[in-house]
């Protein structure tokens, strides 16, 4: 009987994990695994980037977990440097271009496909976006690109367009590395992953960690010199000069293959898929990662939110079912976490406007507490937001700001949040607790304390 043929698109975390769970559960004369990757490097961590870019950690190898030879070593077949260009799904076939062998193009056959393209940057359709000495940030190849430029940049300006996670964590690379920066923000406020009233905190941090940030300011274009590089970036009031420009807008799902395929996407462009991860309506293709929207537990909408630890998750359970067993991905909470120089920034669940969107009525709490007994030397300021469903009394989402000890604070809520607890069950959380580590009482406690105050105080 011959063996069933396995193709994966993409080889980074949800590709080659998937790849390598079916391979654990599966041999080789029972399952052929061919995997295409079309940049240089396979199974990194794509959010170690900043920190390489920034000079924290070296790179790029010790950011791959597992190098192209020690995949084929197990038996699977990566292709590297080799772009997928169509899926025919009707005959079970895939179109690629060997982007290294002078663009020599052949079909490869499948009886199962996983689909794994990641996300690309949002990049503007605007003057001079394609310029030299523009980047995104998503591939381990992007960053080699990025310090490439900043090697050969005789200045050491640099503006960064959007302040959400990347563009923040891009805003601190720079400075670490000498560079004076600009974050132009459309935004009331930086990170729009937070509410208004907590991003105001990050703005305020990152002016004097020196990081010069203009909210409200809509780019027009990208100014580039006589020989055609980046030199500033226009807004409608005004230019800043730039020798380096960094694009930290967001990501979009890489979906184009599967558009034309005609696979279902959602409203954010993402694939759809049931439970085990396969795409809605097609028993042989699985689809993963940051190609691919989510549901939320909280909000009970699908929602695209790019991040490994999810991608990670969806290969595992890819390959598990690819391979002849049975795993489910039941959704998330929407939980990440960040920093800015010292300032940790982090959260999880809805956000006002997300609770308004589904038609939440709800109650909204801030305290401001320390990251451990006040006593204790070196005491820092953190504040916690907590929003709770006004009958109920249900925990919504948690954001919090704060220094050392603050942001993995989140997980608690995060806990909290997938097992469906009232801010008033959280009050009893038996937390661990001694002075170098926290208050007594913790202070995603507090904030649940006041929380459920404020439920009792609306009534239904």
């Amino acid at each position: 009987m011959a063996a069933e043929r396995l193709v994966v698109v993409g080889g980074d975390a949800t590709g080659m994990a998937a790849a390598s769970q079916a391979r654990r559960l599966r041999k080789p004369d029972e399952l052929e695994i061919t995997a295409f990757e079309r940049g240089h490097f396979t199974s990194y961590s794509a959010c170690g980037i900043p920190y390489w870019v920034g000079g924290e950690v070296d790179g790029p190898d010790a950011l791959i977990a597992r190098g192209p030879e020690e995949h084929r070593a197990r038996d699977i077949d990566l292709r590297m440097r080799t772009k997928v260009t169509e899926l025919d799904l009707d005959r079970g076939r895939v179109r690629t271009r060997a982007l290294d062998d002078g663009g020599r193009e052949s079909w490869t056959g499948f009886d199962k496909l996983v689909l794994a393209t990641g996300a690309r940057p949002r990049r503007p359709d605007l003057p001079g976006i394609d310029a030299p000495g523009v980047h995104g940030v998503q591939t381990l190849d992007d960053g080699q690109a990025l310090l490439d430029t900043l090697a050969a940049s005789p200045g050491r300006r640099a503006v960064v367009v959007g302040a959400g996670y990347i563009g923040v964590e891009m805003a601190e690379a720079l400075i670490r590395r000498g560079y004076q920066v600009t974050v132009l923000d459309r935004g009331e406020q930086p990170m729009s992953t937070l509410d208004p009233d907590m991003g105001a905190l990050v703005h305020g941090a990152m002016c004097r960690m020196g990081i010069e940030t203009v909210r409200g300011a809509a780019v027009t274009a990208v100014l580039t010199d006589a020989g055609g590089r980046a030199r500033a970036v226009a807004t409608e009031d005004g230019e800043y000069p730039a020798d380096v420009v960094v694009l930290g807008m967001g990501v979009r799902p890489q979906t184009d293959l599967a558009e034309a395929a005609g696979l279902p996407l959602g409203e954010s462009g993402g694939l759809l898929t049931d439970l085990a991860m396969r795409v809605r309506g097609r028993e042989n293709i699985w689809a993963g990662g940051d190609c691919v929207e989510v549901w939320d537990l909280v909000s009970g909408r699908h929602r695209h939110i790019a991040l490994g630890t999810h991608a990670n998750k969806h290969g595992q359970i890819i390959g598990a079912n690819v391979g002849g067993g049975y795993a489910t991905f039941p959704g998330v909470v929407g939980t990440a976490v960040s920093k800015v120089c010292d300032l940790e920034i982090a959260r999880t669940g809805l956000l006002e406007r997300h609770a308004e969107a589904v038609g939440l009525r709800f109650v909204t709490v801030t305290i401001e507490s320390t990251n451990h007994a006040g006593y204790y030397p070196d005491a820092r300021p953190m504040h916690v937001k907590m929003l709770a469903e006004r009958r109920t009394g249900r925990l919504l989402g948690t954001q919090i700001v704060g220094r050392s000890g603050a942001g993995k604070r989140v997980d608690i809520a995060a806990v909290a949040l997938t097992a469906g607890m009232t801010v008033e069950q959280m009050t009893a959380l038996d937390l661990g607790y001694a002075p170098p580590f926290s208050p007594v009482w913790d202070p995603v406690l507090v904030a649940a304390r006041k929380a459920t105050a404020a439920v009792r105080a609306a009534g239904a």
